[in-house]
């Protein structure tokens, strides 16, 4: 028999090897307890006495002692550092003390939401008292759900539900809104861009039926590394709130690795493939037992490395004890596999990003990352999954050839050094604010001199009187359509007349699984275009622009696709400016007048072009916000070179953006144009892609310096030889044209 190498043996042979780009070490912490303070219920102390708890982490107490003394408060601790302690204990107390109070829980996945119910009534269970705790989701049942309105101490929910199954029918949970005492948003971080600016109109919505009812509720809010959670959480709350960053719970030392494969085509920069690579790492550890995580970035990826390495270990393992776990999965055999992985029965997990969230799934000990997840705090989350209180782990992050991959293994103090990102919102951009409006109107309506969320209304009020969607009586405004208005908006787009996207994988079978605003629907639902959905890869089979329909089809591809947008801009406004000698950046608002053209396959592992086709769609036309940046003094590049220049800048900058301003690559377009209409100036324009904008352009604006250097560098440190996929693209024909880019650079 084989002698099976310890983690500590594996790691010594790892520091050997020639890919590891850069090492780096965190050494061990131990715990900060506190007393268990004297006014919790004895019933709540003997219940948290049987699972091992006699004390609380500095951040629990202090997150109890801040919430009794009636404030709203935002706590910001490492993955598994016991978070959900900060909410439950005080909730659980509050109905200990007076059993007519209630709380409502929300989270921003289903998964999340039933992991948490389970822990709460293993709780609820030992203390002996009876508090209903429940989950209302799509999945609750209609016997259930009148149960829950009228008897439920604890209503576990998600956003989506709140706002189109819960707030427009609050007089079915008059008990609930009468006695609200707390309102808990877990995973504060994953509410930015458009769907934060929904959900802080959401809650603004809430709070106004609360105070109808008579109820002053205080938020709970836990988040993960952000760099502004009390920004965030006061945004999105419109409540002034208190940050608990005092962590106590204890870690063991934590070795975090970044290794990037072997250039196979040096002239290119390509790259090993990533997923091989992490094949054989992740092998090397569960051949010794060792319980490890792997991350990858799509379900595709995440089946592909799940079926590689259960033929690599059947033989030693047996083939039960490495398992997939993605969205699309049913809650039974997620279950299932959460129970596993704590008990040890199940050595691996490949999982998407929907491990990524706080479901407890027990400390494992190595963490394999696919590629960079995209932002800090995604990948310190994905990071945070391994590593027991005391022993030692590992995280292993395998670069692509992607351009932001490489930009961070290159950048270790960029990731290292730097606080996560911010987290953007813009709940008054004004398409959300009226749709909302809408709701709440239809909720109760709205009286004269009323404010929403700090924003004086009269003027959107009285142009919804003219368009016939209120009415005006009696120094009141009402709602006047038959119609209910929260089931035509959906909280994850910022334009009214959404394409649905419909699924018709099974004959017979169609089903609605997402929708998306027109404008992108053109670059990202045309036909043929690979649609990812949780992961999976679909591709749209026909696209009904009459009747806004895409409907699509499961596919497993090694490509994805790209369209090319022919784009107009028109400056509408500039709001600021800075002046340079030989550049101008501005930052206000344009009309966008855009249509698609032609769409690209592009391979998966290496970013080279493999097909195309034609796109038969109308021009769209879209007003939004942006940044752009005009040279003046560009007389030594002939016109052609400068066009090719400015494209590859542009696509230097498609990469770096998203990783300085905390958004997906799609949420944010990079036109260069080599005369612009306003000006005849050589100009790149970085507009955001949601009608009326959601700050992110504003934010570049803010941060053009830092924005520009990183792109500066990310040429400079991209080692292929004249311009590769992964720095200014391979389309250029111009001598020196790294050189060139960055003179180009220079000017700004």
């Amino acid at each position: 028999m084989k002698h099976k190498k310890s983690l500590k043996e594996l790691i010594d042979r790892l520091r050997k090897n020639e890919n590891i780009a850069y090492w780096h070490e965190i050494e061990p912490k131990e715990a900060k307890t506190v007393k268990m303070p004297e006014s919790i219920d004895e019933r709540i102390k003997r219940a948290l006495k049987k699972r091992g708890v006699e004390e609380l982490y500095t951040h629990q107490a202090t997150a109890y002692k801040e919430i009794q003394d009636g404030k709203s408060i935002v706590a910001v601790t490492p993955t598994a550092s016991g978070k959900t302690m900060c909410y439950n204990l005080p909730v659980l107390q509050s109905i200990a003390e007076n059993e007519e109070n209630r709380a409502l829980y929300l989270f921003p996945t289903k998964a999340l939401a039933q992991d948490q119910k389970s822990e709460l009534n293993e709780i609820i269970d030992e203390m002996g008292i009876d508090i209903k705790s429940y989950t209302y989701d799509g999945d609750t049942s209609p016997q259930i759900r009148q149960t829950v309105r009228k008897a439920g101490h604890i209503v576990i929910t998600n956003p989506d539900m709140l706002h189109s199954a819960i707030l427009p029918y609050h007089t079915k949970w008059v008990s609930l809104f009468e006695n609200l005492k707390y309102i808990v948003i877990d995973e504060l971080h994953t509410y930015r861009g458009i769907f934060g600016s929904h959900v802080t109109n959401v809650i603004r919505r809430l709070k106004r039926i609360c105070n109808f009812y008579g109820s002053y509720p205080l938020f709970i809010c836990t988040s993960a590394t952000i760099a502004n959670p009390l920004e965030l959480g006061e945004g999105l709350t419109g409540e002034k709130m208190t940050l608990i960053d005092n962590n106590g719970a204890p870690s063991g030392r934590k070795h975090f690795v970044f290794y990037n494969p072997p250039i196979v085509n040096k002239p290119l920069n390509i790259r090993k493939s990533a997923t091989v690579e992490v094949n054989e790492l992740a092998k090397d550890f569960l051949r010794n037992n060792i319980q490890t995580i792997v991350f990858a970035r799509s379900r595709v990826r995440v089946e592909i490395i799940l079926s590689h390495l259960k033929e690599l270990v059947k033989r030693e393992l047996g083939p039960k004890s490495i398992r997939g776990y993605r969205g699309g999965y049913l809650p039974k055999q997620r279950r299932e596999i959460e129970r596993g992985l704590r008990t040890g029965d199940i050595m691996g997990v490949v999982s998407t990003n929907a491990l990524e969230l706080g479901v407890d799934i027990g400390q494992l000990q190595v963490c394999v990352m696919t590629g960079y997840p995209g932002t800090v705090a995604s990948t310190w989350q994905q990071a945070g999954r391994a590593g027991r209180k005391h022993g030692e782990a590992l995280i292993v992050m395998v670069g692509s050839s992607a351009p932001m991959d490489q930009y961070v293994i290159q950048h270790p103090d960029y990731f290292f050094e730097r606080s996560p990102e911010f987290a953007r919102i813009n709940p008054d951009n004004l398409v959300i604010l009226v749709d909302h409006l809408k709701c709440a109107a239809y909720e109760l309506p709205f009286r004269k001199g009323e404010v929403f969320g700090g924003v004086e209304i009269e003027d959107v009020l009285e142009f919804l009187v003219e368009e016939r969607v209120l009415y005006e009586s009696g120094e009141k405004w009402y709602w006047a359509n038959e119609s209910f208005p929260a089931t035509n908006i959906s909280l994850r787009s910022a334009s009214q007349e959404n394409v649905v996207i419909v699924d018709i994988s099974e004959t017979g079978n169609r089903q609605i699984i997402g929708e998306m605003d027109r404008f992108s629907a053109m670059t990202l639902l045309h036909e043929e275009a690979i649609y990812l959905h949780q992961g999976i890869q679909y591709q749209v089979e026909k696209l009904d622009w009459e009747e806004k329909k895409a409907y699509v089809r499961e596919v497993d591809v090694e490509y994805f696709t790209d369209a090319n947008l022919a784009v107009n801009l028109k400056v509408l406004e500039i709001d600021e400016s800075i002046e340079n000698k030989h550049s101008n950046v501005h930052y206000g608002e344009v009309a966008v007048n855009a249509m698609p053209t032609i769409f690209k396959k592009i391979r998966l592992s290496t970013f080279e072009n493999i097909g195309s086709g034609p796109i038969h769609l109308p021009e769209e036309e879209l007003h939004t916000s942006s940044a752009w940046f005009e040279l003046q003094d560009v007389g030594k590049f002939e016109e052609k070179a400068l066009e090719q220049l400015l494209a590859g800048i542009s696509n230097v900058l498609r990469h770096v953006v998203p990783i300085h301003v905390m958004c997906d690559r799609n949420d944010i377009y990079v036109v260069p144009q080599i005369k612009a209409t306003y000006t005849g100036l050589p100009t790149v324009f970085l507009y955001d892609r949601y009608p009326g904008g959601i700050g992110l352009s504003e934010n570049v604006f803010k941060r053009f310096a830092e924005i520009k250097e990183a792109a500066k560098d990310l040429i400079v440190r991209c080692p292929c030889e004249d311009g590769c996929p992964s720095c200014i693209g391979t389309e250029i024909d111009t001598q020196n044209a790294k050189e060139r880019s960055l003179e180009l650079l220079d000017l700004l």
